[in-house]
């Protein structure tokens, strides 16, 4: 299986491409790991000017000869790539499997509104480490490779479902991009931000009317949030804002999901897995 790996946001650095390759190696012999000298470019916050990152996605989507897209790295840029790369995915493209999560959002969101490939929110090319000892990378490699149902989120019920960031999905509404959820459960997960913001962005969902119909909320794990500005401060917990939140929406909130910028982070196709 040959599995191109390219950065439409911010860049990796080589030592990350090489502990990815050498555990997909050892792990997956069968995945061919191909990174694009793309993913080192570097033109201040970006993996690259917008068009190298967009021609890198274009020529690997719509490649016959690649199976799938891994992408190498969130951080901020997919967006930008958004209108020039969509119109031009071929058939090809439409067959392949994209693989990635936080800025990766847009993109994989964009794909899915327009029916294109099998977009999946999950762990990321540079996410073998000894840290976590592989085991989010093993878990992407896995689906990706032979579709092993051990790598996906565990209260995947059978019903369609949709994974964003928090911010990524908000950022999002209001645009054409944004894909029907209509019946599907919605799972959301979040970095670095403070409760109210979680809140605020919450008030947004709730009141956006591109995401009426929704079957059910899960929250994955909300990590990195700054020192003083949690639950103490904040004077509620994940669980009760988005408890309050969904029943301002009348969509059950589910409990939480194993998705996330941490080690417990599990593959979620879009749609029915």
């Amino acid at each position: 299986m040959k599995i191109a790996v390219v950065a439409p946001a911010r860049s990796i650095r080589p030592e990350s491409a090489t502990r990815g390759a050498a555990f997909a190696a050892l792990s997956f012999p069968g995945a061919d790991l191909v990174f694009d000298p793309q993913c080192f470019a570097d033109a201040g916050h970006f993996a690259g000017p917008d068009a190298l990152r967009a021609e890198t996605f274009l020529r690997y989507a719509n490649d016959p000869a690649y199976d799938a897209i891994w992408f190498a790295r969130g951080g901020y840029g997919s967006n930008r790539i958004l209108a020039e790369v969509m119109p031009k995915l071929n058939d090809a493209a439409r067959a392949k499997t994209y693989l990635g999560f936080s800025d990766m959002g847009f993109l994989l969101g964009a794909l899915y509104a327009r029916r294109i490939g099998r977009p999946c929110h999950g762990p990321m090319s540079t996410e073998a480490t000894a840290r976590n000892q592989g085991a989010p990378a093993w878990r992407a490699l896995a689906w990706l490779t032979a579709k092993d149902r051990r790598a996906l989120e565990p209260a995947l019920d059978g019903r369609p479902a949709a994974a964003f960031n928090l911010a990524i999905l908000t950022a999002m509404l209001g645009t054409p991009w944004v894909p029907d959820l209509t019946d599907h459960v919605l799972l959301l997960e979040e970095v670095g931000e403070s409760y109210y913001r979680l809140d605020r962005m919450m008030f947004q969902i709730a009141n956006a009317s591109q995401l009426r119909g929704l079957a059910g909320i899960r929250m994955g794990s909300v990590t990195d949030v700054p020192e003083g500005d949690g639950p103490d401060a904040f004077g509620e917990t994940i669980d009760q804002i988005m408890t309050r939140w969904c029943g301002e929406m009348r969509v059950p909130y589910l409990g939480r999901a194993r998705i996330g910028h941490d080690a417990d982070n599990h593959v979620v196709p879009f749609g029915i897995a």
